[in-house]
Order: C-alpha cells, then sequence, then structure tokens
C-alpha cells in the first residue's frame, strides 16, 4: 500500500503479469514520474571485446546479442516502464557525446554529461547527481552500467520499483545483488546480514573483493554472498550527504562545478574541474564507508558481458555449443566456439574446439576461449 507521501510524489500504479520465474503472481510497480530519474555509466572502452570493441565505438553501443538494438540501448528500453527517457541521463566520455546523440535521440541534450577524463565511478555519479540536484531536489535515483544484459526484464523492473519504493522516503542505498549461479572469480561480492522489516531487503555485511576459486566456492555454498551488479539506488540527499560526509574534496568540486549546469559555460568549467577529481569508485568512496547500505538480491538473468566467454553462454548454442552472431557464418566440425562478424562478411570456419573467432573493420581476432584475458594485451 502507498503511503500518503507517495501519492504526493505522483506515484502511479501499473499493475502487469510476472514473469513465470516470479511465481505467476501479479505485482505493482510504483512510478514516481515526478521524481524516479536514472544514471546510465556509459564511458568504458570494452577492451576484452576486441576487434568488437574499441576505443573509438566501444561495446556499450554495439549490438552484442544481434538483435538489432546496442547494449545501451537495450538499457534504456527496459528503464523505460519505471523512468521516461526525459529522466534518464548518460555519462559518458566527450568522444561518445555525438554516439549517445544518435543512438538515444529523444534523450535531452542536457542530460548526456560529457567526462572530460575517465575519473572512476565516483566522480561519474557525483556530477550526474549535483546536476539532477538543482532542477530535481526531490529525486529518487537508480545507477546502473549501459553495458550489461539482462534477460528476465520484468523482474528486474519489479526488483528496481522495489527499490526505489524503499529508498523514496528514508535514509538508505540499496544495492541490487545478483544470486550467484557458479564459483564466479571475476566479480566482486556483498555479504548480507538480517533481513529488514520489509521482505527481500537486507542489511549488508561487507563488500568483497574479487576471489580466488576457493573463496568463491566458499561464497557460492554459503548462501548469503552475492554478485555486485554496480547497480545502486538512492534519493538524492542520501548520496549528497553520503559523498559530503565520506569525499568532502570531491563534493567541494561538485558545488563549484554547479553554477554552470544548464548554461552554455558547463563544458568549459567541467572540462577545468572534473579531471581534479581524486580517481576513486564509488564502492571505496562510500559503499565500504556507510552505515546505512543493503541490498535487494535478485534473479534476472544479469551478465556483465565481460568477456567473450559470457558472451558465449549467453547466446544460442547450436548441438555442438557453438553460438554466432552473423548473417553469414558457416561452421564445419567446430565445437564450443563464439563467432562473431558483421553482417555483410561471410566467414567459414573448420575444425575448430574452443575458440573466439571475431571480426570487425578489417580486425580478425582468433584466439583461444582459455587464453581470453589475453586479448587486452593483443590488441595493443
Amino acid at each position: 500500500m502507498a503511503s500518503s507521501e507517495d501519492f504526493k510524489r505522483s506515484v502511479i500504479c501499473v499493475r502487469y503479469i510476472s514473469h513465470p520465474t516470479s511465481k505467476n503472481k501479479s505485482f505493482i510497480i510504483y512510478k514516481m514520474l515526478s521524481s524516479t530519474q536514472v544514471i546510465i555509466m556509459a564511458g568504458g572502452v570494452g577492451s576484452r571485446f576486441w576487434p568488437m570493441s574499441t576505443p573509438d565505438y566501444p561495446k556499450q553501443f554495439i549490438d552484442v546479442m544481434g538483435v538489432g538494438r546496442s547494449l545501451i540501448q537495450l538499457t534504456v528500453d527496459r528503464l523505460k516502464p519505471i523512468c521516461p527517457v526525459k529522466n534518464m541521463w548518460v555519462v559518458t566520455n566527450e568522444k561518445y557525446i555525438s554516439i549517445v546523440k544518435e543512438q538515444i535521440p529523444d534523450m535531452p541534450t542536457d542530460n548526456i554529461l560529457a567526462e572530460p577524463e575517465a575519473r572512476n565511478t565516483a566522480p561519474c555519479i557525483a556530477y550526474a547527481c549535483w546536476k539532477i540536484l538543482k532542477q530535481h531536489p526531490d529525486a529518487n535515483i537508480v545507477v546502473t552500467p549501459s553495458d550489461a544484459l539482462v534477460i528476465n526484464t520484468t523482474e528486474y523492473q519489479r526488483v528496481l520499483s522495489k527499490a526505489l519504493n524503499y529508498t523514496s522516503d528514508k535514509e538508505a542505498i540499496v544495492t541490487i545483488g545478483i544470486k550467484p549461479s557458479r564459483p564466479e572469480t571475476g566479480y566482486g561480492y556483498i555479504a548480507t546480514a538480517d533481513l529488514t522489516d520489509v521482505d527481500e531487503i537486507y542489511k549488508v555485511e561487507a563488500f568483497k573483493e574479487k576471489p580466488d576459486l576457493t573463496t568463491a566456492e566458499y561464497y557460492l555454498s554459503a548462501g548469503n554472498y552475492y554478485w555486485n551488479a554496480g547497480i545502486f539506488v538512492w534519493n538524492i540527499d542520501t548520496i549528497s550527504r553520503a559523498i559530503r560526509t565520506f569525499q568532502p574534496k570531491l563534493a567541494a568540486i561538485m558545488d563549484e562545478m554547479v553554477p554552470s549546469f544548464y548554461t552554455d559555460k558547463e563544458k568549459e568549467v567541467v572540462g577545468r574541474l572534473f579531471p581534479t577529481c581524486d580517481n576513486i569508485s564509488i564502492d571505496y568512496a562510500v559503499m565500504e564507508k556507510s552505515k546505512v547500505i543493503y541490498t535487494l538480491p535478485a534473479e534476472f538473468g544479469w551478465s556483465d558481458l565481460g568477456s567473450w566467454g559470457s558472451l558465449r553462454t549467453l547466446l544460442p548454442q547450436d548441438e555442438d555449443g557453438n553460438a554466432k552472431v552473423g548473417k553469414d557464418i558457416r561452421l564445419y566440425d567446430c565445437k564450443n566456439c563464439v563467432i562473431h562478424a558483421a553482417d555483410e562478411i561471410k566467414v567459414v570456419v573448420q575444425g575448430l574446439d574452443g575458440y573466439i573467432v571475431a571480426e570487425k573493420h578489417g580486425q580478425l581476432l582468433v584466439c583461444e576461449l582459455k587464453e581470453e584475458q589475453r586479448i587486452k594485451e593483443f590488441s595493443k
């Protein structure tokens, strides 16, 4: 039941019929159209996906899955039911601004924020939050990467809506924890403590660095460790107060930038001041220091698509375990491969087992899947 405060914030209730995995129960998504804002972080270069992803055109802007939509477009699409595009914000490198405008043409220009240089996620998020604060002082915010994949978008929307409802009227930061399906060593983990008085939402005991295999196996068996998806929910008062408390230098830089926001001086001021921010992640800057951190464990078919191997597991596979993206790819006597090529390219592969074959703009990669951690080195 929505509170009176919810109604003051123009809550609109939309009833969905749940996905089969949510036990065939209907649920309500509260769309706080007057206060919900979404920050999409899109500054990465995706070097592990070379040659498909390059510094000039990284993976968040590419149709990785062969579905006709880039990863950032898919991100926007699945967020639309809980937030209109006019309330979404993209923070990206200056050189990607034109790509964002092309791929999300209905996003207001003021909502596309250019980082003059990469300074990690804390300055990225602070810039967006301070700009939102100037015009939306009652904002309730979702922060998400632009380059992850979500299979069950209905459950994704339910989870985010529940987190937004939780943070709307209290000092709380909610992280989305992904229930692990394997002993993954490539992700950080969130350890949960006690359940709050709200079903599904737990206090966070600790954030854990990427583990070795033995530790990851323990996390999986323990049952209270979740993958850190880098998805956060908070209201604007909570996050601005946290940054002022734990990162006063960063807050001071943002305060100095504020008078230029929404003016023709913004680019010059941000270009001068933003690079002076410390290079620090939001996890180190705020999450590991705050006492009001919670997590909402979820299962909605999430992957950060951090490697060719992870992409292979998400694409349809033939009877020999091969996955492919491209219109004219022909495989003979191949097993456990992932093949990715432009639609206009004909690719014929014979006799490979456990390989990546990827082509883009005349650059070709043929690499064993077990050696894919070296792709960043190969692309130099």
